[in-house]
């Protein structure tokens, strides 16, 4: 775009359900738009409180690179012309971060916002607002104040050659098709979908085909956090099952909207084949081998086949997607199988015109039998148990249903057909378990001749832990260590203890051992102690039994063995957690409200994998928050999926994140290079804390990766997001609690202890997961639980000192603006501060409340500022735009390494440096806190008398002088003027950093 013609351009619509204030139940009502010191009005429109415009404007952007600071406003009045004065109907305030070009601008009605707290607002306001650089279309003119009724027509009679052309008054429906983006001419022809009747299912569909409004860009509003658009979050008006929602709020609500409400509403065709009787036979053997085709036009669902049953059963349930139907008759064909050719056992067809209805929560519709018939429609020998239904994904039939969009011809059998479908995983409970190793007594090693070399060698499952070697000299054993270990609810592994003798390096003998089932062990949610217990060891190998009889074995071990209740299992990323509860459900608190997500759909995937030539993705997404997995069906072959599922979660606390992630699915059809791992495409962290109550939010989150070639983004993932509050008071409370139960902070981890217990904690929850059908595999349980996350990175170490150099910012913007005043910038501002300071000293009562007032003043300020949207990555902040290759490639290295000696060296010589710049700093500061301490401790005899004689004088003259004088002279001098200054350090200093300190005594 041009800089010198670029415009933004404002249509005014229409307004809709104004509130009568002429006092006769109507208004004549007109809009005046304020833009950058520029001011236009529409005409007024007489007593219409449904008043209808079609009027542009177009103001002049000074400045384009402030444009996203500013903000158009649009007022509403009412005239009333008898007295020549306006009342306040609403107004609306468009940011400027929501500005797009006029290509990508769309029609959207605002919803009226109050002036002030005691202003009666109701109604909307349609507007289109777009960026334009048409040379041909110039500035409106403004208009002066209108005064009189004269005026007021004048200002009509200039504003008519403004009005836009339309074939005729725009109507207002409960639902809107609005215009394609790719459809010419699309930016002077406004239409509106017909009258819906929601009681047809046929109108109801084609209405949920709209097209939706393009989203709009979200810029963020830091300059220093800014990133490029294309990685932007972008706001959307999407058109969902309860109406179109529109800045977070649903303004055209569908009155027949139920409680699936977060997704577009999509019909499909449900049949259910349960079973089937009396089939003929159709071997030379007088059995058969039937399955069941059911056939919409170019899509087929196939059940799997029963060897010799004439009476077989399936429950098995078909979903065809109606949009993608292309057929009105339903075919389900019994066949026999076959080594050769299938045989044809009988078919049934029904017309998908008379398909009934079913919407939830009405029952389930039951299953009928059927007579089965030739091809000729001649009924023959043998029945079959359908149920066939028009549902939504509302149905509880859809979750385990085979769909007819994540179907293709590469993989037909069961098993592939397992990977497709949705499903809903909850993640074991988990619970810590404590050893503490006491002691060991009448150990009875294998050689007599030395004393042994003993320790104990504990085992869950795959986790292994040692004690410490000690030497029996005695044949008794002291230890009272603790070994944590994590365990999983059903237990199916048992705590095996090992006492072994270390008789040379790389050889342990086993001396004895003892096996203790988990589920026989005790519970505590607390820190009480569990009583100890004494366990005898066996022998790990058979002996005779004679021998047995005269050489008694009765070692034995000492151990508290108890599972702790009274800890959160840390599971995930401590920055990330979804879940703070400790495991003891007589701890949890009671739940303070729902979070809702709806996975509506991805657009611009970057393909994963080659198929016939062309390159596509099988994707699904995964949503995981405290114990409750959600994984959406697979759709194939398409970059662009729609999966419109909508599922819900209580919250306990709002210091957690949701996370979403989209895979692709690597176990359909052939292997590719990285075998059967599922792909990683990205994810989306959403913080509960940062959600307004009520709000729905729709937003297509940029999915960005870091790859060793820098930071990608693999497409866009379009989500609605709605967290509803059930208790305000138990919100509100949650933030005066603790975040971790209070076991973490009684008997706390070490840091080594809490990264060990996380990885077992992930690789439990991964392999109990893994074995559900589909399966979570275990890349896709450490990508959502960031696992990885702890490891060394250049780039995330970059980022966190600028993040930290961000946090001071403001710190040192107070220091750069005192050494202002002190040095006398600006005089008049000097002068005022002095006077506050003076005011503060000799009233010291009220710098508490002036630092609180000041602190209330500026929340207030930032309110209207304030994010409408949830934060999201941002590569600016992560550093990403700019770490070298090297550092990527470090950062994608294995643990340990597995780069070459002399790329390794390289890095650690890198390192050192680093390091080196590190040490130097945290020496200085040493320096300084021992030259304090040298103050007093008369290693400087002479410097240390010359500080405790200025003790002494300062002591007399602070005891005769009041406080608030001695205040006052600092102050003044610190702030004295510049011709009273010296460049040279004052005295406290260079008397400071004469002081010794200890670095004479380092090597």
């Amino acid at each position: 775009m041009a800089m010198n013609n670029l415009k933004l351009g404002v249509d005014v619509i229409s307004a809709h359900d104004l509130m009568p204030k002429d006092g006769q139940g109507s208004s004549s009502a007109y809009v005046e738009l304020y833009f950058d010191g520029q001011k236009y009005r529409t005409t007024v429109k007489d007593k219409d409180l449904n008043p209808v415009w079609n009027e542009s404007f177009y103001f002049n952007i000074s400045d384009p690179s402030i444009l996203h600071h500013l903000t158009i406003d649009a007022y509403v009045y009412n005239t009333i012309r008898g007295t020549n004065s306006r009342s306040f109907l609403g107004k609306v305030s468009v940011s400027g971060t929501s500005f797009v070009p006029h290509s990508d601008a769309v029609v959207l009605h605002y919803p009226l916002e109050k002036r002030g707290i005691f202003s009666r607002v109701r109604g909307e306001l349609g507007l289109k607002v777009y960026i334009t650089d048409d040379p041909s279309i110039k500035s409106s003119i403004p208009l002066p104040t209108v005064e009189t009724s004269g005026e007021l027509a004048r200002a009509e009679a200039q504003m008519a050659p403004l009005k836009v052309s339309h074939g005729k008054s725009e109507e207002r429906h409960t639902f809107h098709h609005l215009p394609n983006s790719n459809h010419p001419g699309h930016h002077q022809h406004h239409s509106s979908a017909p009258e819906v009747s929601h009681h047809s299912t046929k109108y109801e569909v084609e209405q949920m085909k709209v097209e939706p409004p393009p989203p709009k860009i979200v810029r963020m509003h830091s300059v220093s956090s800014s990133q490029p658009v294309d990685y932007a979050l972008k706001e959307t008006s999407p058109y969902l099952g309860g109406g179109q929602v529109v800045g977070g709020r649903v303004v055209h609500a569908d009155k027949t909207a139920s409680t699936y409400d977060l997704v577009e509403r999509m019909q499909f065709l449900f049949v259910r084949v349960v079973k089937a009787r009396d089939l003929p036979a159709m071997d030379v053997t007088g059995s058969l081998d039937p399955f069941v085709e059911v056939k919409v036009g170019n899509y087929k669902g196939v059940t799997k086949h029963m060897e010799k049953k004439q009476n077989p059963e399936w429950n098995v349930v078909f979903a065809f997607s109606k949009d993608r139907m292309q057929a009105s008759i339903l075919e389900v064909v019994v066949k026999d199988k076959d080594l050769v050719k299938d045989d044809f056992v009988g078919i049934l067809r029904f017309d998908i015109h008379e398909v009934p209805t079913r919407v939830p929560p009405d029952s389930p519709l039951a299953p009928q039998w059927y007579r089965l018939e030739d091809k000729k429609g001649e009924k023959i020998k043998g029945e079959l148990m359908l149920a066939i239904w028009i549902g939504t994904q509302a149905d509880e039939a859809f979750p385990d249903a085979w769909h007819s969009d994540a179907a293709i011809p590469i993989d037909n059998s069961a098993a592939a057909l397992t990977q497709l479908r949705s499903k809903v995983y909850h993640a074991p409970r988990l619970w810590y378990v404590r050893v503490n190793v006491i002691e060991a007594q009448d150990l009875v090693p294998t050689d007599r001749n030395r004393f042994p070399e003993v320790y104990v060698r504990a085992q869950i499952g795959h986790q292994v832990m040692k004690t410490k070697s000690v030497q029996a000299r005695t044949l008794n054993s002291l230890w009272n260590e603790d070994l944590l270990f994590v365990a999983a609810e059903p237990f199916e592994d048992h705590l095996v203890l090992t006492v072994e003798d270390r008789v040379a390096p790389g050889k342990d003998e086993i001396i004895g051992r003892a096996i203790i089932p988990l589920s026989n062990v005790d519970r505590r949610a607390d820190d009480r102690l569990i009583p100890s217990r004494w366990f005898s060891l066996e022998k790990p190998i058979a002996v005779d039994v004679d021998q047995l009889k005269k050489e008694k074995f009765s070692s034995r071990l000492h151990l508290r063995v108890c599972l702790d209740g009274g800890y959160h299992v840390l599971d995930e990323s401590t920055h990330y957690s979804s879940d703070l509860r400790p495991t003891a459900k007589q701890l949890w608190k009671q739940s303070i409200g729902i979070l809702e997500l709806g996975i509506l759909n991805a657009e611009g995937l970057h393909p994963m994998k080659s198929r016939d030539g062309r390159g596509t993705s099988d994707t699904y997404c995964v949503a995981k928050y405290g114990h409750k997995w959600v994984r959406t069906r697979t759709i194939v072959d398409s970059l662009c999926p729609k999966y419109n599922e909508q599922y819900t979660w209580e919250v306990f606390d709002p210091a957690t994140v949701l996370t979403v992630g989209v895979f692709d699915n690597s176990q359909l059809g052939e292997k590719g290079p990285n075998g059967s791992k599922d792909l990683k495409i990205g994810k989306v962290r959403i913080r509960i804390s940062t959600l307004e109550t009520g709000r729905i939010y729709t937003h297509s989150y940029p999915l960005l990766v870091l790859h060793p070639t820098g930071v990608k983004k693999m497409g866009e993932l379009h989500l609605a997001i709605r967290f509803s509050c059930t208790s305000f008071a138990n919100l509100l409370y949650q933030y005066s609690r603790p975040l971790l139960p209070k076991m973490h902070y009684v008997r706390p981890f070490s840091v080594i202890q809490q990264d060990m217990l996380r990885r077992q904690a992930v690789d439990t929850v991964a392999m109990r997961l893994g074995r559900a059908e589909p399966p979570l595999t275990k890349e896709v349980v450490g990508y959502m639980s960031d696992i990885d996350s702890h490891f060394w990175s250049m780039r995330r170490s970059k980022a966190n000192f600028f993040r930290l150099m961000s946090v001071f910012s403001g710190l040192f913007a107070a220091g750069k603006w005192f050494g202002d005043i002190c040095m006398w910038r600006n005089p008049i501002t000097t002068v005022l501060v002095h006077i506050l300071f003076l005011m503060l000293v000799c009233f010291p009562e009220l710098i508490l409340p002036t630092v609180f007032l000041y602190m209330f003043l500026i929340g207030i300020w930032n309110y209207r500022y304030r994010a409408r949207y949830p934060p999201h990555m941002n590569i600016r902040i992560s550093q990403a735009d700019t770490t070298l290759p090297d550092e990527l490639d470090e950062e994608f290295d294995t643990f340990p390494t597995s780069r070459s000696p002399e790329l390794v060296r390289m890095r650690y010589d890198r390192l050192r440096s680093v390091a080196g710049r590190i040490q130097t700093i945290v020496g200085d500061i040493a320096n300084q806190g021992e030259r304090f301490q040298a103050l007093l401790s008369w290693r400087d005899p002479r410097a240390t008398a010359i500080f405790v004689t200025f003790c002494l004088i300062a002591s007399l003259v602070l005891y005769v002088t009041p406080f608030q004088v001695m205040a006052a002279l600092a102050g003044f001098y610190v702030m004295r003027h510049p011709r009273f200054r010296h460049r040279l350090p004052s005295v406290p200093i260079n008397f400071f950093r004469r002081l010794p300190a200890r670095t004479d005594s380092m090597l």
